[in-house]
């Protein structure tokens, strides 16, 4: 029943989102290019709609397909289809909601001025029509340069945490935070190895993971294991478990946590799913806390007090995939120092617009990207590198974080 409704809605928005842009775009075509708008313009439309609805006609098949028998499908990988297809409709996609929600700011300011300038209606139809026009033409080249940007771009983040009495060993120590690498078609090897690059570019002392090593189906384990492992660092490397983790085989969650967990261990990655790890740096203990809380295995309150419990190590780290307020709540009361998480991929797709972070990612979660302070705790949700959902990044640079530890 879930399918179905998520269906409905994927429809819905898609429907609305074309109807409302191509009734705005007729504007600035009718009264810029009046010719045009005559005779060439209705197959021109035709051809769009078309077009942009072949991809998700495709994946509404894949979903009934999946409703009536419970076998997951995936498209065939192909860069011809990547390239007709699937990059074509998640960019005029974007474009389209884009574009849209200026031109909601547009018509709201015609709907107050109409009354005060009603003689001079002709003038403002022009007016608006030519802002239309701008708008449209701006994003049109914005959004390709972005996404191809943000595609092959990492950006470094480096973060300091201040805490009192930090042990003396502690001091300038440097731990690399990474997430949702979900190697696939589109994170491909060379992808993943440069992103890996960047990591041990910083020499950290010690390299933690929010989970998600893979997308989905099992094809890209070994080669996500492989990538990760040439990761180094003096006090080892450390992963929690991500949603993703389990979709290698979508019918059996725990036969892909297995295989995705063996084939980092055999590269001396070590996935964690509810435990403590407690690392010794001289004459200091840093304590990590690795929580599993994903989509398909919840942490129950049980685990979350017996393994979050007050301590009395140097250094406390809350590891889990997603930022989730009941568990950072549970770190704050039990005094770790850093809670880090993963999952949001930065707002993967996240609009232009003043003064707003515009993202589908805050239907989920507020804490999207960056630092965020609860008392004497820092949280910090990382970017990521990998996609989901579309094969693209818009205004979301894939991030390496670095948290450099000092003493106040």
């Amino acid at each position: 029943m879930w399918i179905l409704i998520r269906l409905l809605i994927g429809v819905a928005i898609l429907v609305i989102v074309e109807f409302y842009f191509i009734k705005r775009l007729n504007l600035p075509v009718k009264y810029l290019f009046p010719v045009f708008f005559e005779k060439k313009f209705p197959l021109v439309k035709k051809i769009f709609l078309i077009w942009m609805n072949l991809y998700p006609s495709v994946l509404i098949i894949f979903f009934i397909y999946f409703a009536i028998t419970g076998s997951y499908a995936t498209a065939p990988e192909s860069r011809i289809i990547d390239y007709l297809f699937i990059y074509p409709f998640w960019i005029f996609f974007i474009l389209m909601i884009q574009c849209g929600l200026f031109f909601i700011v547009l018509d709201l300011l015609k709907l107050v001025s109409f009354p005060f300038f009603k003689k001079y209606q002709l003038g403002l139809k022009r007016l608006h029509s030519t802002f239309l026009f701008l708008i449209i033409g701006f994003f049109f080249f914005y959004i390709p340069i972005r996404i191809i940007y943000d595609y092959n771009s990492v950006s470094t983040r480096i973060t300091e945490y201040k805490t009192d009495n930090l042990p003396e060993a502690l001091e300038n120590f440097k731990v690399a935070f990474i997430s949702d690498i979900q190697a696939d078609h589109y994170t491909d090897e060379v992808r993943l190895s440069n992103f890996i690059n960047i990591v041990n570019s910083l020499k950290p002392d010690l390299i933690l993971i929010a989970g998600d090593m893979i997308t989905t189906g099992p094809k890209y384990i070994e080669i996500s294991a492989r990538e990760v492992g040439r990761l180094k660092a003096k006090y080892g490397i450390y992963s929690c478990v991500g949603d993703h983790d389990n979709w290698a085989y979508r019918n059996n969650y725990q036969k892909s946590i297995n295989e995705v967990t063996a084939a980092l261990e055999k590269n001396n990655i070590q996935m964690i799913d509810n435990d403590n790890r407690i690392l010794n740096v001289d004459d200091a203990e840093i304590e990590i806390t690795f929580i599993t809380n994903t989509y398909v295995k919840i942490a129950p309150w049980t685990i979350l007090d017996s393994l979050s419990k007050n301590s009395g190590n140097d250094f406390k780290i809350f590891l889990t995939h997603q930022p989730r307020p009941h568990l950072i709540e549970v770190a704050q009361k039990n005094n770790y120092n850093l809670f880090l998480a993963g999952h949001t991929h930065g707002g993967q797709i996240s609009f232009v617009f003043p003064f707003i972070q515009l993202t589908p990612t805050l239907f989920e979660t507020k804490y999207v990207r960056g630092d965020f302070l609860f008392d004497d705790m820092l949280m910090v949700v990382t970017r990521g590198l990998g996609m989901s959902l579309a094969p693209i990044r818009y205004n979301s640079t894939p991030e390496v974080t670095l948290i450099v530890l000092e003493n106040k």
